[in-house]
């Protein structure tokens, strides 16, 4: 079954403009409580999380609406991570998860993410069966069955107290000073306070959300400020998490950023040693670097790729039984942990290791030399499709044929945005910036 509103990640769009509106969210909250209440029982409840932004409040609003009037009840965490809302989900055995986040994205822009009752997101079978119910006429309640809402103060600190327990029973990180930069986003309070409660001396940035500074100059798409921040502080590690906290990069004391190969690469490479890395192989995107690939191979491990999105990368871990996995971007998916990406537990698993190996962070998240890689995104015009012309076919099949053996090119439409990411790994970086800027060249005028 086709999607038409879901993306590579729930719905997302800017707030206020189909399909982020209240009147959306509210036939979505509608369609999904529709969706979770087949089986007949009488007892439902869902749980809801939100990031900073201020259009958390109109959508939370909506979709709970929507949630109650076919008869589910809904429990308001207020601003959590992402991965806690999975794992509430579970633990508090909900029907349904949502969180209202648009990640990494500006303030303007919201989204809907969908877990269902084990925690995972909802596979695109799912999502297309409740863009169909979205479709057509939604049957509400009778009177007497409508759903009830509360708001629950427990559930941030349900999160906080498991995140707690990732790290190895016994250690502590007293005497680690760390930059921790909460993007302004959904991990403002819990974050500080897990890293604090274990001993180490926290130094917060991006904790002052007002609705509109998320992601703004800071969090994993703004690594600089963390730089800065673990530079002028003296840091011995900084971590820089996104809007909702499932992503993660790591800054070494030096203020060089690492981004998720790195952390994957380290976590791989422990994980084996420690004969705990399932299936010993690593399941990462098209997007990972080469230099990851051959990392894992010198080791004897293996790297799965999947296409572009954490949650084809948890598909892939389920498929096959592995328990580590994750993007470039610094979703880091550990199942023995969570079932999504934990910005805040993967950055642990790095002080972890820190702790107890003595090692500096420079040296333990600088695993592999990079393959030289490049990404360009071009941003087409609504209904345009540049990757049909046939010239821009024609660039792209030439870029294949100058870097076959040598490199790779990987060519995709964004699942959140109207772009074209032209991204290309070459080992002359010479050759490499000739081939991403002749296939952007070609793509720009198409589109």
């Amino acid at each position: 079954m086709s999607r038409k509103f879901f993306g590579t990640d729930g719905v997302r769009g800017r707030a206020n403009t189909y399909p982020m509106t209240a009147d959306m969210a509210l036939r979505l909250g509608a369609a999904a409580g529709r969706y979770f209440r087949r089986d007949g029982r009488n007892r439902h409840r869902v749980v809801i999380g939100k990031d900073t932004r201020l259009s958390g409040y109109m959508l939370e609003n909506a979709l709970t609406a929507g949630l109650t009037s076919t008869g589910m009840n809904v429990l308001l965490l207020g601003p959590v991570p992402t991965p806690a809302v999975g794992f509430l989900t579970r633990s508090m055995r909900a029907d349904l998860g949502i969180m209202i986040s648009a990640s990494h994205n500006p303030a303007e822009d919201n989204g809907i993410k969908f877990f269902g009752p084990d925690g995972f997101k909802l596979s695109d079978e799912a999502e297309a069966e409740i863009e169909a119910i979205v479709a057509g006429e939604i049957e509400p309640a009778q009177p007497q069955n409508i759903g009830r809402a509360k708001r629950i103060d427990d559930g941030r600190g349900r999160y906080m107290e498991y995140a707690k327990t990732t790290l190895p029973s016994g250690l502590r990180l007293d005497g680690l000073k760390v930059v921790l930069d909460c993007a302004n986003g959904a991990a403002y309070r819990a974050a500080p306070d897990v890293l604090w409660e274990l001993g180490a001396d926290v130094i917060p940035l991006g904790v002052k959300p007002d609705g509109f500074n998320i992601n703004d100059g800071v969090g994993s798409t703004h690594p600089e400020a963390c730089a800065a921040a673990v530079r002028e502080h003296g840091a011995h590690l900084g971590i820089s998490l996104d809007g909702d906290a499932d992503r993660v990069v790591i800054v070494d004391q030096n203020g060089k950023v690492a981004d998720g190969d790195q952390i994957m690469a380290l976590l791989a490479a422990r994980w084996a040693e420690q004969g705990r890395l399932a299936g010993g192989a690593l399941v990462a995107t098209v997007m990972s670097n080469l230099g990851l690939e051959h990392f894992l191979q010198a080791r004897n491990l293996r790297l799965e790729r999947t296409q572009v999105g954490d949650r084809y990368v948890v598909e892939r871990m389920r498929e096959g039984g592995f328990n580590l996995g994750g993007e470039q971007s610094g979703h880091i998916v550990m199942t023995d942990y969570a079932t999504t990406g934990d910005g805040l537990v993967a950055a642990m698993q790095v002080l972890a290791a820190m702790a107890e190996t003595g090692q500096q962070a420079s040296e333990l998240v600088s695993q592999f030399q990079p393959v030289p890689q490049l990404l360009k995104n071009v941003r087409y015009t609504a209904g345009a499709d540049p990757l049909s012309q046939d010239a821009v076919r024609k660039v792209i099949a030439d870029a294949e044929a100058r870097l076959a053996g040598s490199g790779r090119v990987l060519i995709r439409k964004s699942g959140t945005e109207p772009l074209i990411r032209v991204m290309a790994e070459a080992e002359d970086e010479t050759t490499l910036h000739e081939v991403v800027n002749g296939i952007v060249a070609a793509v720009e005028v198409a589109a």
